[in-house]
């Protein structure tokens, strides 16, 4: 097998720059697979089954206050990089990472997204304060997903 090294190099890139801890391409009959290891990876509880609202433009139970229509390219927005379940705490007892009114600082994690078997921590793009959390613990999250507020 021919290993393309301007591949991986572009591959570990996309990880640093997207936050992500694995990704893997294939095409054909070849595949590379990138993998910074396994964060978090002591992290296997079963989340308790979610209930999605029918209508997405409903806010999610998570706000305690009915949000602002939010998209992705409010500066505040914390946007999901992948497809995968969130977890708002490191372990099934722990405290949340984050609480709305919550100060946080640029790279504090917000939230745990799993995506195939791979904790990947979501960590905060800037300083300030959390004034909504659009996610609940278990909640199936998809790629652009509005998930926190930071102002």
């Amino acid at each position: 097998m021919k290993i393309d090294s301007k591949a991986i190099k572009q591959l570990a890139k996309i990880l640093d720059e997207t936050g992500l801890n694995e990704i893997e391409v294939a095409e054909g009959d070849q595949m590379i697979r990138v993998n910074k290891g396994m964060v978090g990876a002591g992290y296997a509880a079963a989340p308790a089954p979610v209930s999605m609202p029918s209508d997405p433009t409903v806010p999610q139970a998570a706000n305690t206050e009915l949000p602002d229509a939010v998209t992705g390219d409010h500066p505040g927005a914390v946007t999901s990089p992948m497809v995968g379940t969130a977890y708002t705490s490191p372990e099934p007892d722990a405290p949340e990472f984050v609480t709305k009114g919550a100060s946080v600082a640029a790279g504090d994690t917000l939230v745990i997204l799993e995506a195939m078997k791979v904790m990947n921590p979501i960590k905060a793009h800037k300083a300030g304060t959390v004034t909504q959390i659009l996610v609940e613990n278990g909640q199936p999250i998809e790629f652009g997903d509005v998930m926190f507020v930071i102002e």
